[in-house]
C-alpha cells in the first residue's frame, strides 16, 4: 500500500506559522496552560444552536450520512442498495455522487432567517465529514464544494448569512475518521484503490472488523494509528477552518481521543485560542469522550443526557431525525415536544443544546425539518426567557421520570408526567417548567416550607404567555400554584416565580 497521503500539499509553511501562533500566547500547546480556558458568556446565555449535516452523502439520501462507508462494506444492506442502483464499486463510487450535489437551490440567507426564526443563537455547519470532502473552498485539496459539485464555498456564504442575521457562527470538523473511513473498498476491485482518487479516499487504514461500538472500536491505540502526514494535514485544514471562517465555536467528532492525537490537539487548542484573544472573540471547542481534559474545552454528548446538574458548561448534539443526520428519504422524526422537554432538561442541567438538520442535495431545506424548527421558535417567542440567559437553579428539577444518562439515549424515551418540572433562573426570578399540563393546579416539592424559596419572598407567579397573577400557597409538601383551566401555549409550560 502506498504512503498515506503521499500527494499532500507540502505543509512546511502552514506548520510554521501555526507554531508562531502558539508561542506568541496567551495559551501554550499544554494541558496546564489550556486550564485557563473560560467558557464565554455568549455561550452560557445563547443556550440554543442548529447544525447541518449537508454533503455527498446527502445524495443517495439512503441508511444515513454513514453511506460514504457503509456503500463499500460487502454485506451490508447499503452495499447492496448501492450495487442494485448505482452498480459496480469500480463504475460508480463515492465521488460519482459529488456532480449531484448541486446545491442549485442553495440560499444561505433563507436558511439564516430560519434559524433566527427557529430562535436560534448560533448555527454550525459540518465543514468537513468523514468522507473527507470540504463544504468550502480550499486549496488543501481538488475534493471541495469550492471546485466540484455546488463549486461554490458554501461554508463562507453561511457564514456571512448567519452574522447578517445576528447569530454567531460554528462550524465542525469530522476529518480524523477518513484515516480508515473507506477500507471496505480495499476487499476487492472499486475505485477507492486507484491512485487518481487517493486524495479524497486516502488510501484508506484498516479499521477493526469488529461490529461498530464495541471495546475494539472504543480503543484509543488502533494500529495502524495515523502517521505524522496525516496528522499534520488534519492540523493545517482544521487551522484552515479558524482563519477562513472565526467559527466561535469548533466541534470535533469522537476520533480524536486516539493517543496520537494529543499533542496535535494541545497544539489546535492553542493556535485556537491564540486566534480568539487577537481577534477579541468568545469561542470554545467542542469534543466527546476523554480527548480533552475538563475545563479546557465544552464536554458534549452526542444524542444523549445527564440526569444531573453537571458543574462544567456542557451540550448535547442531536438530530430532529431519530435515524439519520443526513437527508434521507426515509427518516423516523421525533416529535417537536420530544424537542423542546429535551432543550428544557439540558438547559436546567448547565447545558445547551445543538440541534441537526439535512438539507437535500440541492441546498432545499426538507419542509418538515422547516416546520419543526418554526415549531420550536414559536415556542420560544412565548417561553424564551426561561431558557436564554438563565443558569442552573439550586435543583434542576424533580418527578417520577428518568432521564436516561449517557450517549445514544435520544429515543429510548418515557413520557412525561405533569409532576415532572425543571428549573432555571435570571437574577430575581425562578423559572418552573412543566413538562407536561396538569390539571387545576401544580405543587412544587423542591419550594415546600423549609427550603431556600419562603412564600413571603413570592411577589408574584404567572405563566409565560399569560401573565395574570396566579394563586398559590406554600406547606410541608411544596408550593402549590392554582392553573387556568387552559395552558397558554403547546409542548411546555413555564410558571414565573418573580421574587422580592
Amino acid at each position: 500500500m502506498s504512503p498515506r497521503h503521499e500527494t499532500t500539499l507540502d505543509h512546511s509553511s502552514a506548520l510554521a506559522n501555526i507554531t508562531a501562533v502558539i508561542e506568541a500566547g496567551p495559551f501554550d500547546a499544554t494541558w496546564e496552560s489550556l486550564q485557563n480556558f473560560k467558557v464565554p458568556e455568549w455561550y452560557l446565555n445563547d443556550k440554543f444552536g442548529i447544525f447541518i449535516h449537508w454533503g455527498v452523502y446527502s445524495v443517495p439520501a439512503f441508511g444515513n450520512e454513514w453511506y460514504a462507508r457503509r456503500m463499500y462494506l460487502k454485506g451490508s444492506q447499503v452495499y447492496e442498495h448501492h450495487l442494485n442502483t448505482y452498480g459496480q464499486h469500480t463504475e460508480f463510487g463515492y465521488k460519482d455522487f459529488i456532480p449531484k450535489l448541486t446545491a442549485a437551490n442553495y440560499d444561505p440567507q433563507a436558511w439564516a432567517k430560519l434559524f433566527k426564526d427557529a430562535g436560534a443563537k448560533f448555527v454550525m455547519p459540518v465543514a468537513e465529514h468523514h468522507d473527507g470532502f470540504p463544504m468550502y473552498d480550499t486549496e488543501l485539496t481538488p475534493w471541495c464544494a469550492g471546485k466540484m459539485g455546488p463549486e461554490r464555498d458554501v461554508v463562507g456564504e453561511l457564514a456571512d448569512a448567519v452574522r447578517a442575521e445576528g447569530m454567531v457562527f460554528s462550524a465542525s470538523s469530522h476529518r480524523a475518521e477518513n484515516w480508515w473511513f473507506f477500507d471496505g473498498g480495499l476487499d476487492y476491485d472499486s475505485d477507492v484503490t486507484d491512485p487518481a482518487n487517493a486524495a479524497l479516499y486516502g488510501p484508506p487504514q484498516p479499521s477493526p472488523k469488529a461490529a461498530h461500538g464495541t471495546a475494539e472500536w472504543k480503543s484509543r491505540s488502533w494500529d495502524p494509528a495515523p502517521n505524522k502526514a496525516f496528522l499534520d494535514d488534519w492540523l493545517v485544514r482544521t487551522c484552515e477552518i479558524i482563519d477562513k471562517y472565526r467559527p466561535q465555536v469548533l466541534w470535533f467528532d469522537w476520533w480524536i481521543e486516539q493517543h496520537v492525537f494529543e499533542p496535535y490537539l494541545q497544539k489546535l487548542a492553542a493556535y485556537y485560542y491564540n486566534r480568539a484573544a487577537e481577534w477579541g472573540i468568545g469561542v470554545a471547542i467542542n469534543h466527546k469522550f476523554e480527548s480533552f481534559p475538563v475545563g479546557t474545552t465544552v464536554f458534549d454528548i452526542e444524542r444523549g443526557q445527564l440526569n444531573h446538574i453537571r458543574e462544567h458548561f456542557w451540550q448535547n448534539d442531536t438530530s430532529v431525525s431519530k435515524n439519520s443526520w443526513g437527508y434521507i428519504s426515509h427518516h423516523d422524526y421525533k416529535p417537536v415536544s420530544w424537542l423542546i422537554q429535551d432543550l428544557v432538561d439540558i438547559v436546567s442541567k448547565n447545558g445547551a443544546l445543538l440541534l441537526n438538520i439535512g438539507p437535500k442535495p440541492d441546498g432545499s431545506i426538507p419542509q418538515h425539518e422547516q416546520d419543526m424548527l418554526l415549531e420550536i421558535g414559536k415556542w420560544l417567542r412565548v417561553n424564551g426567557e426561561a431558557i436564554y440567559n438563565t443558569r442552573p437553579w439550586d435543583v434542576y428539577g424533580e418527578g417520577p421520570t428518568e432521564v436516561p444518562e449517557g450517549s445514544f439515549t435520544d429515543t429510548k424515551r418515557t413520557e412525561f408526567k405533569p409532576e415532572d418540572i425543571r428549573f432555571t433562573q435570571n437574577g430575581t426570578t425562578l423559572y418552573a417548567t412543566l413538562l407536561a399540563w396538569p390539571k387545576g393546579s401544580v405543587t412544587l416539592t423542591s419550594l415546600k416550607q423549609g427550603s431556600s424559596l419562603t412564600a413571603d419572598n413570592i411577589s408574584k407567579i404567572s405563566l409565560l404567555g399569560d401573565g395574570s397573577a396566579l394563586a398559590f400557597s406554600q406547606d410541608s409538601g411544596g408550593l402549590t400554584v392554582t392553573l387556568p383551566e387552559s395552558p397558554p401555549c403547546e409542548h411546555a409550560y413555564v410558571l414565573k416565580l418573580e421574587l422580592d
